[in-house]
């Protein structure tokens, strides 16, 4: 790897030594120096493709060795602040190694050993040679938009290699349009190998979103950006609707990504693409709105792009826009983070309750047998369904109080709160401390793999509150970059409720709104060797001891709830968990 910014000189030595074999006749003819490509590539160099060096005298740039003692270091804002804010060169080498570090900060596979991706490609094909014969792509990946940014054929041919070989080792991934595009962008800086790397790290990612890799994730962001826009960009949307009343907006967003991955030049794709390795998604979230804002102004004061010429296919016309885009990479990321009110959470929080809707919708047009068996035309547990809850169930019982008909109607009342998706499901009862003990350990044991579950408290006075947890209990080891485990988890389709003597519902508060609510509001669910925590903020509006015997309970920010018992401590009488068959 080189360490430095090459100078003309050397870019023309460097230039001289490639093969012509790897250089693009029809590109070469617009371009007199290459694109830097890193020496570990040279046997699947890409198509030229570079912009020439400016005279004078060069800012100041950090190098990687600084930015790498800060990524050993965990200073992870301090990285950021950098990759905002210097814009290296599109033919310096520091990317051949700022992106595998980058990328490698993601990667939660840590048995990927040195030679891991070629036993890798071995097994898929049978040998680690080249073939020479198109490779068939996996289905993931969407035939119309392989952009391969003036790789050679033997570039493309790698691409394909890189593409098949991870939806060998990853079949989770069933719709992800924009890996390979992602993949060709690597190649222009890494060995074949190093790509792979990064793709697995990207993919892998726990902590941040950089590809999508089901319809439902890639439907859930384009409405999740949709949903953005309208409220950052509420000139440009509410030009698009005056000029196309008969265009409906979301064909405009379905396209979104390619605005920046297939519109962009590829210079400012290359700067954009040093912020989202680390970053995430939400690079390319900020980058889309100020496209649409650029737009939006072209549109006043320029004629291209008057209401004539654009109100048939706003969305084909935004991408011949960004090939054309009148500002330089540096200029288009510093307005892209200079949008306020555009939080981490803040996003999260439309994505979440966007993909709760869809979930939801899904579930009810669902046409699988397995589903439909499960559920009643009122989104009420079959009559099956309800015998085994009442048979297995004491919380609902409660024999003291109330009649069979009432328990009937506490169970509709706690069917109608639950998500519409998991109705179609039935229930199990996973724990119950009448049967299985009053021991964290076995609690654990028995819950901790199933997703999502719901906790059911009865306490000695005949309270009988509890809470629907959107995530697996499992999550609880799950540990941060400084080997630390993640005191909360979970998402905003957590909720609570209480049935007896009140029944109420406590959903999460990001539900309503999108005005930012902070830390406090995100405090989902918690739990180590000691106690089960759920809601946070200003109290805990569940909290469980070791031997599940006390609890207590307190108003919370995360749920905006009232005490669930009016002394506020209580005395565990029995602790059901339920999950769902089939979920």
């Amino acid at each position: 790897m080189v360490g430095k910014v090459l100078g003309i000189r050397e870019l023309e030595q460097f230039s001289s030594r490639r093969s012509s074999i790897y250089v693009d006749p029809e590109c070469e003819k617009f371009f007199e120096l290459p694109l830097f490509i890193a020496a570990s590539s040279n046997d699947i160099t890409t198509k030229c493709q570079c912009w020439q060096f400016s005279p004078g005298k060069e800012p100041a740039l950090r190098s990687f060795t600084e930015i790498q003692q800060l990524l050993q270091q965990n200073k992870k804002r301090d990285v950021k602040n950098i990759l905002r804010e210097n814009s290296w060169p599109i033919n310096s080498p520091i990317r051949s190694q700022l992106w595998p570090a980058l990328c490698a900060q993601h990667l939660t596979k840590q048995n990927m050993l040195d030679g891991f991706y070629w036993e890798m490609v071995h097994q898929v094909f049978g040998t680690t040679e080249l073939s020479e014969k198109p490779i068939m792509l996996p289905a993931f990946v969407d035939a119309t938009h392989c952009l391969p940014y003036h790789l050679t054929s033997t570039g493309r041919a790698v691409a394909d290699r890189i593409v098949n070989v991870l939806g060998y080792d990853c079949p989770d991934i069933t719709y992800s349009p924009v890996l390979y595009p992602i993949t060709s962008l690597l190649l222009h800086f890494m060995s074949e190998e190093e790509a792979y790397l990064c793709l697995a790290g990207l993919v892998g990612s726990k902590e941040k979103t950089f590809i999508n890799q089901t319809k439902l994730q890639h439907e859930v962001t384009w409405k999740t950006v949709m949903q953005i826009a309208k409220k950052h960009t509420k000139s440009a949307i509410a030009y698009f609707q005056r000029i196309c009343p008969g265009q409906k907006l979301e064909r405009v967003f379905m396209d979104w990504c390619w605005w920046i991955l297939a519109g962009l030049p590829f210079q400012h794709l290359v700067r954009i693409m040093d912020c989202y390795f680390h970053e995430g998604i939400k690079v390319l979230y900020r980058v889309a709105l100020v496209i649409l804002n650029l737009f939006h102004k072209e549109c006043q004061s320029n004629n291209e792009w008057s209401p004539d010429n654009i109100k048939n296919d706003i969305g084909n016309a935004l991408i011949k826009f960004c090939k054309k885009i009148p500002v330089s990479p540096a200029k288009l990321l510093h307005a892209a983070f200079s949008i306020r009110g555009l939080s981490t959470q803040y996003i999260s929080r439309i994505f979440i309750k966007t993909e709760m809707l869809l979930k939801s919708r899904s579930a009810l047009n669902s046409g699988s047998k397995q589903l439909i068996k499960s559920r009643s035309s009122d989104n009420l547990p079959t009559s099956q369904s309800q015998v085994n809850i009442q048979m297995m169930s004491h919380t609902l019982t409660i024999r003291e109080k109330l009649h069979s008909e009432s328990c009937r109607n506490l169970l509709f009342t706690l069917w109608s709160w639950l998500p519409v998706r998991i109705t179609m499901y039935q229930p199990v009862l996973l724990y119950t401390t009448e049967e299985h003990g009053c021991s964290l350990t076995t609690f654990y044991v028995r819950v901790e793999q199933h997703e999502p579950t719901l906790l059911m408290i009865k306490t000695c006075n005949n309270e009988v509150f509890g809470a629907y947890c959107s995530s697996r209990w499992l999550e609880r080891n799950v540990k941060d970059d400084k080997g630390q485990r993640q005191a909360y988890f979970g998402t905003g389709e957590t909720f609570l409720f209480s049935l007896y003597p009140e029944r109420a519902k406590y959903p999460w508060v990001g539900i309503e709104g999108d005005r930012d609510l902070g830390h406090s509001s995100e405090l989902f669910m918690a739990a180590d060797s000691k106690m089960i925590t759920i809601g946070g903020g200003e109290g805990q509006a569940i909290w469980m001891d070791e031997n599940i015997r006390f609890g207590k309970t307190d108003a919370c920010k995360t749920f905006n709830n009232p005490p669930l018992c009016p002394s506020g401590d209580f005395e565990i009488r029995v602790l059901e968990v339920y999950g769902f068959v089939g979920v």
